[in-house]
């Protein structure tokens, strides 16, 4: 079968053509979603991508967690399927409650762009299993509220239980409480990031590596990591 992905376009999203290339280079269909519809046409799995959705007005996230579409994201979500938030969707994701805590203006008030070292903390997830536990890898990151938090009680919860899905190496770019970069909901399908995978795909168009100039393709098991949940749910 082939895996048919859906990417939900809000106003002001800018990231939503990248996720659906590195859908297709994944070798999944990517089916263009609209925030206002009540309609997931089908698919397998949904990414919600990066951007400014609603120019960010009251906090980052905060309206598209209100779009129309997002009622049939939480049932998706009830039901197992697989979806991962990047960026601005991670912020869309707590402040729909389906994963904790929430984000916050960078520490240093900046907006900041960097090529970012990442550790993989759970590999077990449908996001993130054609990677291994301890995995370092290079993913762009671009973010002026990325700074995580939780309070103590739920830090030590994702701590303990393995939720915490990457966490950042080398520099704590934004002030994020345990350095993390992003986390997994309870069940394994939900996960949310600040780093932008999409843009790590292709040679040519990623991560400087020592091999070659912009040839880091980490971001690319992300979504091969999808459609192997895809594929295998479905079996």
């Amino acid at each position: 079968m082939t895996a048919r992905i859906g990417v939900i376009t809000f106003p002001g999203s800018l990231d939503d053509r990248d996720a659906q290339r590195a859908i297709r280079l994944a070798g999944a269909e990517p089916v263009a979603l609209w925030h206002g519809s009540h309609d997931l046409d089908g698919v397998d799995a949904l990414v919600l991508p990066g951007g400014f959705s609603y120019g960010d007005y009251l906090r980052a996230g905060a309206i598209a967690a209100l779009a129309p579409i997002m009622t049939e994201v939480k049932d998706a979500a009830a039901k197992g399927m697989p979806i991962l938030g990047i960026c601005n969707g991670f912020q869309m994701l707590v402040e729909a409650h389906l994963l904790p805590g929430g984000l916050i203006r960078n520490a240093h008030q900046q907006f900041i762009r960097r090529d970012q070292r990442l550790r993989v903390e759970n590999a077990d997830t449908a996001w993130t299993s054609d990677f291994e536990a301890g995995q370092e890898i290079v993913i762009p990151l671009k973010n002026a509220d990325g700074g995580y938090i939780a309070d103590t009680e739920t830090l030590a919860r994702l701590e303990g239980e393995g939720q915490v899905a990457f966490r950042y190496l080398g520099v704590n770019p934004n002030g994020s409480a345990n350095d993390i970069a992003g986390i997994v909901n309870e069940r394994g399908n939900v996960v949310g990031l600040m780093p932008h995978p999409e843009h790590a795909v292709e040679p040519g168009f990623g991560p400087q590596t020592p091999a070659a100039m912009r040839s880091g393709v980490d971001g690319l098991g992300f979504f091969t990591s999808a459609v192997k949940a895809v594929v295998s749910a479905a079996v």
